[in-house]
């Protein structure tokens, strides 16, 4: 079968002719619908510091995918031939002590796809059952494909209060822009961004911003101050951006909550840390999507209907051309790319 793969230790993935995988107790193999392109596969693709000392080569790339099982093996009762699923990207191992206090999202022995085992820019793929979630066929495969990184913006907006709520969303990547439209659909009061990139700002009034801020252009302070005097009752930090941290803690309101999503380049970073002590501010830090109440929350959203998705997919196409996808989003001219995979 075609897959894209990691072949070598080098910038760069290609498209090779692999083994069709076979299915294992517990697993089930499902024949892809879509796929699509997250920034840990540019990451991959662009073989920086953390790829190199992750991946080993060869590796089929890819966990945001969608498709119909085809076999299931043995000990699988809750999964079955012709079901439509979608990709969890995190296999957690069940037995540690966050997996047994119902905290998978933070399993000590987490196996990611497309980055410790092989995922799913491929025809077939093999993964554990309970990481095919099943999918109703109302949700279009464009967005099915893409739900794993949709759950990070759910688990995120969901962390606290939303319905009512002034919130301040710093980054309008994909998953900051999904994060707009989640709030907005779970009746926040007001929704205010940050970005400075323009193709991303336009998304962003397209998913339903209320207001959205450029750094590079406005006093973004001044402007957060007169939006909502006394602060923000939630702030969702997407960007990964060092400025956004001391933007947020200066702007979330005495007793609010500052949820940590976005990846920084440098570990250390320096902030007010009084400050965010004195305030009261609940600091949460948030990885991935829990498992599996976050998955469910994202259900309940898409049948609403209320999810405005369809303006962060900006390009679909065949996988024959994901030399140009990664090259799109390595130039900052993507929502998200979302592959066909008709042979």
């Amino acid at each position: 079968m075609k897959a894209i793969a990691k072949v070598h230790p080098a910038p760069g993935v290609e498209i090779i002719e692999a083994p069709e995988p076979s299915v294992l107790p517990g697993y089930v193999k499902i024949k892809l619908e879509a796929a699509s392109v997250c920034g840990t596969d540019l990451h991959i693709y662009s073989w920086d510091a953390w790829s190199a000392s992750r991946i080993k080569t060869p590796r089929i790339i890819g966990h945001e995918f969608c498709g119909t099982i085809v076999e299931v093996g043995e000990g699988v009762t809750d999964r079955e031939v012709g079901q439509f699923v979608s990709s969890e990207s995190h296999i957690v191992c069940g037995r540690c002590r966050q997996c047994q206090n119902g905290q998978g999202h933070v399993c000590v022995n987490t196996q990611i796809l497309g980055v410790d085992i092989d995922g799913g820019f491929a025809k077939y793929v093999v993964i554990p059952k309970d990481n095919a979630r099943p999918t109703d066929r109302t949700v279009p495969v464009k967005i099915a494909a893409f739900q794993d990184a949709l759950g990070n913006a759910v688990h995120t907006a969901m962390a606290g209060p939303v319905k009512d709520q002034n919130i301040l969303i710093t980054g309008m990547g994909p998953i900051g822009l999904f994060a707009v439209t989640v709030c907005k659909a779970l009746g926040a009061a007001k929704v205010v961004a940050t970005e400075v990139s323009p193709f991303r700002i336009d998304l962003a009034r397209q998913v339903g911003v209320d207001v959205v801020l450029n750094p590079s252009q406005v006093d973004v302070a001044k402007e957060l101050d007169v939006l909502v005097p006394g602060g923000f009752d939630g702030t969702l930090e997407m960007s990964g951006h060092p400025s956004s941290l001391g933007l947020a803690i200066e702007h979330t309101r005495p007793g609010g909550r500052l949820s940590l999503l976005g990846v920084y380049g440098q570990n250390t970073q320096s902030i007010d840390i009084n400050a965010l002590i004195f305030k009261g501010i609940d600091l949460q830090g948030i990885v991935g999507r829990k498992l599996w109440q976050t998955w469910d929350d994202m259900a309940a959203l898409l049948a609403t209907g209320k999810l405005n998705l369809d303006p962060v997919i900006t390009h679909q196409m065949h996988y024959t051309e994901f030399q140009r996808a990664m090259e799109l989003m390595k130039a900052g001219e993507a929502g998200k790319v979302v592959f066909t995979l008709e042979y």
